[in-house]
C-alpha cells in the first residue's frame, strides 16, 4: 500500500507529508468537573476532566506532603475503535498510557504550590484514529487550565513517523498501523523543553533527528492553537461577567 502518492505527493487522507490534521477544541464540557476539555485531531476525539486540587483520599499514595499528588486514568470508550478489539479497562496498554500522561503533566504542574492535596485527571478516547496519546495530553492541558491549576507552561504533544522513506507529521490510524517507526513528543512550549519522547522501532540517527524535529514543530503549532482557545475562552468568561 502506498501511503504517499508518488505523483501528487499527498497522503491517503489528502494531506501533505508535513501537514497536521484539523484541530478542534472545546473547554468546559463536563459541568461537574473542576476543569474539562474536548480535543480533536482529525477523526481522533478525546475528552479530559480534572478534579482538584482536593484533599488526598489515600494518604498512603502521597510520597511527599510538600507537593500535590497527581493521578491519571486513561480509558477508551467501547465504541471508540469500531471493529477493532476492545481491550478491558486496566489492561497493560491503558496502564502504560495513564503513567505516560501523568508523568508528562507532572512536568508542567506547579505541584509545590498545592501541598497535601491531590489532582485527578481522567481522559477517555471517544473516537480513535491514531495519535490518541498526544490528543489525551493536549486535552489534559486544556482541562488543567480550565480548572485553574497553576502550571509553569502548557504542555503539548504530537507524533511523527517515517513511511515510504519520508517523514510524516501527525499519523492517522492507517499510517500508524503500517509498522514504520514513529516518534511521540511532548514539549513545554515556551520553555522549549522536551518532557516526553517515545519511539516505536529503530531509526538511523540523522533520520530520527528529522522526524523528532517534525514532531516538535507539530507540538508548537498545537501550543499556538491551544493558546488561542484559552484566550477565546477567557474573553467569553469576561463577556458573561460583564453582562
Amino acid at each position: 500500500m502506498e501511503y504517499v502518492n508518488p505523483l501528487t505527493g499527498l497522503r491517503i487522507d489528502g494531506r501533505r507529508p508535513t501537514e497536521m490534521r484539523h484541530l478542534k477544541a472545546q473547554i468546559g464540557v463536563v459541568s461537574k468537573a473542576d476543569g474539562s476539555a474536548l480535543f480533536e485531531m482529525g477523526n481522533t476525539r478525546v475528552i479530559a476532566a480534572v478534579y482538584g486540587p482536593r484533599e488526598v483520599q489515600n494518604r498512603g499514595q502521597q510520597m511527599n506532603n510538600n507537593e500535590a499528588l497527581v493521578r491519571c486514568e486513561y480509558s477508551m470508550a467501547n465504541f471508540s475503535t469500531g471493529d477493532r478489539a476492545r481491550k478491558p479497562k486496566g489492561d497493560r496498554r491503558s496502564t502504560e498510557i495513564s503513567l505516560v500522561i501523568r508523568q508528562t503533566m507532572e512536568a508542567c504542574i506547579l505541584t509545590k504550590l498545592m501541598p497535601r492535596s491531590q489532582i485527578d485527571i481522567f481522559v477517555q478516547v471517544l473516537q480513535a484514529d491514531g495519535g490518541t496519546r498526544s490528543a489525551c495530553i493536549n486535552a489534559a492541558t486544556l482541562a488543567l487550565a480550565d480548572a485553574g491549576i497553576p502550571m509553569r507552561d502548557i504542555v503539548t504533544s504530537c507524533s511523527a513517523g517515517y513511511l515510504c522513506t519520508m517523514p510524516l507529521l501527525d499519523l492517522n490510524y492507517a499510517e500508524d498501523s503500517a509498522g514504520g517507526p514513529d516518534v511521540t513528543v511532548g514539549i513545554l512550549a515556551k520553555m522549549d523543553k522536551v518532557t516526553l519522547l517515545q519511539m516505536d522501532a529503530k531509526l538511523p540517527l540523522d533520520t530520527f533527528e528529522t522526524v523528532m524535529q517534525l514532531a516538535i514543530e507539530g507540538c508548537k503549532a498545537i501550543a499556538q492553537y491551544i493558546r488561542e482557545i484559552m484566550l477565546q475562552n477567557t474573553k467569553q468568561l469576561e463577556c458573561r461577567r460583564g453582562s
